[in-house]
C-alpha cells in the first residue's frame, strides 16, 4: 500500500486559495480516478475537485469551511500500489503568476498578491503567528501595521488570518487609525494650495441598528459577502460619474421580431438584444479605447483585448459577471452563442474560473428587471460600465422631409458610469452617445 497526497489545483489567474464547502467523500470511502472528492469555492466561482488517483480516502487534512492555499495537499488517498512501485507525488509548486486581471464578484486587483515560487514564503509575527503573502499584501496596501495585524482574529488553521478575515476586519471598521502610506514631498507651491492640503477621507461611523420583535436576521452567504466587499471597495476606489442618453431602438426591435425565427434556424441560437448591444459596445470601444483601461497608481493601463463582461443575475439573488474574451473578434452569431452559453452555465453554477476573470469592460441589463435606467457601480479594476434599460414604446418626435411628426417608437435609456480619475465627461459622455448612435443606425434590412 502507498499513500498519495491530493493537492488543491490551480483554479485560474489571481486565485490564491479555495474554501472547502463540502466533502463528497468520507474517510474510508473508495474513490475512482477523476471522481469528485470535494466541493470548493473560490472568490471567483464554485467548483469540484476530482481525485488524481484511485484508492481509499484515509485522511481529510481540512474540514468544511477551511481555506486551503493553491498547491497545498488537502487529502491523503491510499492506493493499492506498493510503496516501492509507487512514484512519489511531488508537492505542487505554485508557479510565479503574471499580473492578474481580476473580474467581478472577486476581490479587486489591489487584493491580489504576487505568488512566490516558494508557496511557504509567508511571514510570521514575533509570536510565531503565520501570515500568507496574500494577507501581508492586503495589510500593506491598507496601511495595517504588524501590531494591528497581530490583533486581527483568525479563523484559519491554527488561528491563521485568512483573506476573508482581513477583508471582514476592514469592512467592519478598524480598531485603530490606519497609518497612511508615505506621501511624496510637497513643494512650497503645493503647500500654499488648499487643494493640496486636503485631508484623506475618514471612514464614516456605522449607524446603530435597532431590532424589532418581528425582524429576521439573515447571515450573508459567501458570494454576497464578496459582492458587498467588491462594491464598497469600488466606490472607495473610483470617483463615479454617470452619463445618460436615450436611444431609438425601433429598427433593432423590428429586425429582431422579423428575423429571430430564421436566426435560430440558421445558427441554432435564440437571439436576444444583449449580443446586439455588445456589438455596438465593441465598435464604440474600437473608436474610443480610453474606456477599455485600468488604473495602477498613477499609471493608466490601456487594454489591448476587448473582453466584455455581462452581469448575470443568479437564482440565489446574487450576481456574477462571466466574460466574453476577445469579443471584438466575434460576429453577431458568435456573440449570441457566447452570451447564451455563459448565461445558462452561470445560472447552474458551471462556469470555469477563467470565464469570470480578465474582463476589460462590463455591460449590465437593468431593463431585464423592468427598470428604465440605473447608476451601475464600476467592476474594478475596470474604469467604466454601461447599463441598458427597458425598451418601452413612447411617443417621439421624428424629423421627416415633410416636417416633424410624432410617432410611437421603441426607446431605451443607456447609463454609463465611469472612473473620473481617468475618464472625463467628454470621453464618458461621448462614448455612451456613440453606442446610442450605433444602435439607432442599425440596418433594418441587415441579412441574418
Amino acid at each position: 500500500m502507498a499513500q498519495v497526497e491530493i493537492f488543491m489545483p490551480k483554479m485560474g489567474e489571481s486565485v490564491m486559495e479555495a474554501t472547502i464547502t463540502g466533502w463528497v467523500k468520507n474517510e474510508g470511502d473508495t474513490i475512482e480516478l477523476d471522481e469528485t472528492i470535494v466541493e470548493i469555492a473560490t472568490d471567483k466561482v464554485d467548483s469540484e475537485v476530482p481525485s488524481t488517483t484511485a484508492g481509499v480516502l484515509v485522511k481529510k487534512l481540512y474540514n468544511e469551511g477551511d481555506v486551503v492555499k493553491i498547491g497545498e495537499p488537502f487529502a491523503i488517498i491510499e492506493t493499492s500500489a506498493s510503496a516501492s512501485a509507487q512514484t512519489p507525488t511531488p508537492k505542487a509548486e505554485v508557479a510565479p503568476q503574471p499580473v492578474p486581471e481580476p473580474s467581478f464578484v472577486v476581490e479587486a486587483e489591489k487584493f491580489a498578491a504576487p505568488v512566490s515560487s516558494n508557496d511557504e514564503e509567508g511571514v510570521s509575527s514575533k509570536d510565531g503567528r503565520f501570515y500568507s503573502p496574500l494577507v501581508k499584501s492586503i495589510a500593506q496596501k491598507e496601511g495595517i501595521s504588524q501590531t494591528e495585524l497581530d490583533g486581527v482574529p483568525g479563523t484559519g488553521k491554527e488561528g491563521r488570518v485568512t483573506k476573508d478575515d482581513i477583508i471582514n476586519y476592514l469592512a467592519s471598521g478598524r480598531k485603530q487609525a490606519v497609518t497612511p502610506p508615505a506621501q511624496a514631498a510637497i513643494t512650497p507651491q503645493a503647500q500654499a494650495s488648499p487643494v493640496a492640503k486636503a485631508e484623506p477621507l475618514k471612514e464614516a461611523p456605522k449607524p446603530a441598528i435597532s431590532l424589532g420583535g418581528g425582524d429576521e436576521i439573515i447571515q450573508m452567504d459567501r458570494m454576497r459577502k464578496l459582492i458587498a466587499d467588491h462594491m464598497v471597495m469600488s466606490k472607495h476606489t473610483s470617483p463615479h460619474v454617470t452619463s445618460f442618453v436615450e436611444a431609438d431602438l425601433t429598427n433593432i426591435v423590428n429586425w429582431r421580431n422579423k428575423n429571430k425565427g430564421e436566426f435560430e434556424k440558421k445558427y441554432g441560437q435564440k437571439i436576444t438584444f444583449t449580443p446586439i448591444f455588445m456589438e455596438a459596445v465593441v465598435q464604440a470601444i474600437r473608436e474610443l479605447p480610453g474606456v477599455n483601461a485600468s488604473v495602477d497608481g498613477d499609471k493608466i493601463i490601456m487594454r489591448k483585448n476587448i473582453n466584455l463582461g455581462m452581469a448575470t443575475a443568479l437564482p440565489s439573488g446574487n450576481l456574477i459577471v462571466p466574460v466574453i474574451k476577445n469579443a471584438d473578434m466575434m460576429n453577431l452569431a458568435g456573440l449570441t452563442k457566447s452570451v447564451n452559453d455563459l448565461a445558462a452555465r452561470a445560472r447552474i453554477g458551471k462556469l470555469q474560473p477563467d470565464e469570470v476573470s480578465g474582463g476589460t469592460y462590463t455591460l449590465t441589463n437593468v431593463g431585464s428587471f423592468g427598470n428604465v435606467m440605473g447608476t451601475p457601480i464600476i467592476n474594478q479594476p475596470q474604469v467604466a460600465i454601461l447599463a441598458v434599460g427597458a425598451i418601452r414604446k413612447k411617443p417621439a418626435v421624428l424629423e421627416t422631409e415633410y416636417g416633424d411628426v410624432i410617432a410611437i417608437r421603441h426607446m431605451m435609456f443607456l447609463s454609463h458610469s465611469y472612473d473620473h480619475r481617468v475618464v472625463d465627461g467628454a470621453l464618458g459622455g461621448t462614448f455612451v452617445r456613440r453606442v446610442a448612435d450605433l444602435l439607432e443606425g442599425f440596418d433594418p434590412n441587415r441579412p441574418v
